[in-house]
């Protein structure tokens, strides 16, 4: 009874697939729901019924209705299959991880950067200084609500549901902050450049000390030939 594809078996179902059935039997915690799978039927825990609290089954279901579900779980070794009303996200939080790339649509933009619809249970979002490389001074002058954007995934925390993204992170830096250093080379820092300068500075004076001091010393030299000479010339 399902939807899309006629799934028979248990072994034919995944977590996310879509079915229709219908409402077998109503019991406290929930409800079993027929979606024609030969090994068992669906349940539906009472919680899986809305987003929101629901204190009766029998206020939202009816025994006999057809209902669309989704899978949440599929245990094929105990044959137990779970379900639920709630339409899940397309990407779920045992999905998300960082490094992962996505296109997505900017939803919300703030002060501080602008909320991206990536598909899972809520907006990711893309800080002011992740918007783009360079300053941004406002999230607006980057992006509009609504423009489909590329990020990449830079931070999840699932226990306070936060999706942290980028989109400077999936572009190349702009050609004036590329370095022109030889491929397999590193930047040197400006600390190592400075004690570089300082070095050559110092080699510099070094040199001219000692040809001041041959100078001086070959000076020297001619003057006590010069004297030796004249005092021979004398006799």
């Amino acid at each position: 009874m399902t939807e899309e594809n006629n799934v028979m078996s248990l072994a034919d179902i995944e977590p996310k697939m879509k079915l229709t059935g219908k409402v077998k039997q109503i019991q406290l915690a929930g409800a079993i729901i027929d979606v024609g799978v030969e090994e068992c039927d669906a349940l539906l825990h009472i919680s899986q019924i809305r987003r929101r609290r629901v204190k009766n089954v029998r206020d939202v279901l009816e025994e006999g209705e057809t209902v669309t579900v989704w899978v949440r779980n599929v245990d094929k070794d105990n044959q137990r299959l779970d379900v639920t009303l709630v339409e899940p996200p397309d990407v779920t939080w045992n999905d998300l991880a960082v490094g992962q790339d996505y296109k997505g649509e900017v939803v919300r933009i703030e002060k501080f950067g602008a909320f991206v619809d990536i598909g899972a249970e809520r907006p990711g979002l893309v800080h002011v200084s992740e918007l783009a490389h360079g300053y941004v001074k406002t999230p607006g002058d980057v992006v509009k609500k609504g423009e489909e954007v590329e990020v990449k995934v830079i931070g999840v925390n699932q226990q306070k549901r936060q999706i942290d993204l980028s989109m400077k992170a999936v572009t190349a830096p702009p050609a004036a902050a590329v370095s022109e250093q030889h491929e397999g080379e590193e930047m040197p820092t400006a600390m190592a450049v400075a004690f570089q300068r300082a070095m050559e500075s110092s080699e510099a004076e070094d040199k001219a000390l000692s040809a001041n001091k041959s100078e001086k010393s070959r000076s020297e030299q001619d003057d006590i030939i010069k004297r030796a000479l004249e005092r021979h010339e004398k006799r």
